[in-house]
């Protein structure tokens, strides 16, 4: 890219966007839904370019997501580095590949690339019991061990209360780390260690107090020291929204930490990251897609850990009754047998996905919370295998590709009849709730929502006393415009688990009349048709009671006109082993 038109293209970019913001502070902006790109370096064939360069695309107008980047490793080496948009709405900058983006929970791999370091030198057993390497250990918790803090089967209380929406939740106690220490460890413990999964960020803070014990140094000196280096991903910075990090990216979200169905037609907000400096072997790193790269790269090439190291960092651990967890040591697992994955999946905004048996290592990362990369990253793997794609079977298990199968050839009988036909045929047939819920949300998210809608029926069918079924049952038919349906699902969800928050809104905002008249000349189109549609105060008794005869009404966004970019550069403007600013 030469200098002139680069200036250009960020001059341009830089107007369309300062040109379609508000001018005052009254109103929110909405993302841009089509973005300039900023460099991209490939030794891949030009056919597999393309198609990743259209993937991306796609996902970043189709999510609204305003800057991304994307380094995809294959056989030890980068193959595709690009990076698209911009970094700031506000002035326009946009994303290079120096930009450094937040992990958030993505950072518990490296936590625990730090623990299997100590465990390869011998100076700590994955099965001891964590009490010993911290002193204040409450005796009411018990005795858990490293592995079940490393694969959330611990039982133990959450020392962060979660968020309503997107972000990263609040301290217990009075907000300040010592105060949530002190009031977690007179909490009783959830569950017996091993009974069942939690996510659990108090794993994580005990999993750092471990390392800064075995060490004598903070985790934060000691994983820099022992990764970072190493590897030669010097990028890497701890810190959160307060901390200043040169180089890092403006974080958005949609309006009011939305993360349901409604989310998409929502406006952009500021997002505002807060971890505790205690928090951050759980979510502080910010780094760039290609500081993780060579990171990955190390970790795979012998720099950071041994190849029996490795295996073990992505075994799962087990429960009690010796079934496999879905997690490895921090690294969240998936079950396709035919291309198993590691991952590290942070805020809703970044991943990272690492196929050991194909070579293949893929690193998105982008600054919305909601644009969820980890639903997108098996279409760009499927560019070199076909069968990760989602239509294809990627990322499901044996049994439940088989099911998949089934539910396609069959799309007129009733999914629990033809899950009952398989399972007379294969009693060990073994389709998890898990298996369903992340399978049906796939397909909410690829827009497939008729196949969503009939995957969660059956989770329901197969587990009707499971809250959470029913709630994703209510997204999906929120995502089809059936909200009398979604009504009933989010209400038979309350009356299951009474404490859940997210059904209760849901039903507040479906169950408020719909205004008809615009509040600020703020129109939406939808349908070939006009609609004016606000959101609603949230309404406590909504759904206490289920009301008959509740009319109907799409789900009350506020939306303002969409800020559009063409996209500058076409995907054919690309060198190769040039470096981009």
């Amino acid at each position: 890219m030469h200098i002139p038109f680069r200036r250009i293209v960020v001059s341009v970019i830089a107007t369309v966007l300062l040109g379609s913001l508000p001018t005052t502070g009254a109103t929110v902006p909405r993302a841009p839904t089509a973005l300039a790109q900023r460099c991209v370096i490939t030794s891949l064939p030009a056919s597999q370019a393309t198609a990743i360069e259209r993937i991306v695309r796609r996902e970043m107008q189709r999510r609204r997501i305003p800057g991304l980047q994307i380094v995809i490793v294959r056989h030890g080496a980068v193959a595709f580095r690009g990076s698209y948009g911009v970094a700031d709405i506000e002035t326009g900058a946009t994303v290079t590949p120096r930009s450094l983006f937040t992990l958030n929970s993505a950072t518990k791999a490296f936590t625990g690339v730090a623990i299997a370091q100590l465990v390869q030198a011998g100076r700590l057993s994955l099965d001891a019991p964590a009490a010993a390497f911290v002193p204040d250990w409450p005796a009411r918790w018990g005795v858990v061990s490293v592995r079940q803090l490393l694969t959330h089967i611990s039982g133990l209380p959450d020392v962060l209360e979660q968020p309503r929406g997107q972000g990263t939740g609040r301290l217990v106690g009075d907000g300040d780390p010592d105060s949530a220490w002190a009031t977690i460890r007179t909490r009783p413990v959830e569950a017996p260690p091993g009974a069942r999964f939690r996510y659990n960020q108090t794993n994580y803070v005990l999993l750092g107090k471990i390392i800064d014990r075995l060490t004598g140094m903070p985790f934060t000196r000691y994983i820099a020291a022992r990764q970072f280096a190493p590897a030669g991903a010097t990028g890497f910075a701890y810190g959160e929204t307060r901390d200043i990090v040169p180089g890092r990216v403006r974080v958005y979200r949609y309006a009011s930490g939305a993360v349901d169905g409604s989310t998409r037609d929502a406006p952009l907000e500021h997002a505002f990251d807060e971890f505790a400096p205690f928090l951050r072997t759980a979510g502080g790193l910010n780094g760039s897609a290609t500081d993780v790269a060579r990171w990955l790269i190390g970790l795979q090439n012998g720099r950071l850990l041994s190849p029996a190291s490795l295996q073990m960092l992505w075994t799962p651990g087990r429960y009690a009754d010796g079934k496999p967890t879905q997690w490895g040591m921090g690294w969240p697992l998936r079950s396709d047998e035919r291309h198993p994955v590691a991952t590290g999946i942070g805020g809703r905004r970044s991943a990272f996905f690492v196929y050991p048996k194909d070579d293949l290592s893929i690193v998105v990362l982008t600054n919305l919370a909601g644009a969820n990369p980890e639903e997108f990253i098996g279409e760009i793997a499927g560019v070199f295998y076909p069968e990760l794609r989602l239509e294809n079977g990627g990322g499901l298990s044996r049994d439940t590709n088989r099911l998949r199968v089934a539910l396609a050839a069959f799309p007129d009988d009733a999914p629990a009849m033809i899950f009952a036909r398989l399972r007379s045929g294969s009693p060990a047939l073994d389709v998890t709730e898990e298996d369903l819920n992340v399978w049906g949300g796939r397909l909410l998210a690829a827009d497939r929502v008729d196949e969503g809608i009939r995957v969660l029926m059956l989770n329901t069918s197969l587990h009707p006393e499971s809250a959470n079924t029913w709630d994703s049952l209510g997204e999906a038919y929120e995502a089809a415009d059936r909200v009398t349906d979604a009504l009933a699902a989010y209400r038979r969800s309350l009356h299951i688990d009474g404490s859940n928050e997210h059904a209760r809104r849901r039903c507040s905002v479906l169950s408020a009349p719909r205004r008809t008249a615009p509040e600020s000349g703020e129109h939406r189109q939808k349908n070939n048709r006009t609609e004016v549609e606000i959101r609603r105060p949230y309404s406590v008794l909504a759904c206490a009671i289920p009301v008959a005869g509740i009319a109907a009404s799409r789900v009350p966004t506020m939306a303002l006109a969409s800020n559009r970019l063409v996209a500058l550069m076409p995907s054919s403007t690309r060198s190769t082993g040039r470096t981009c600013a």
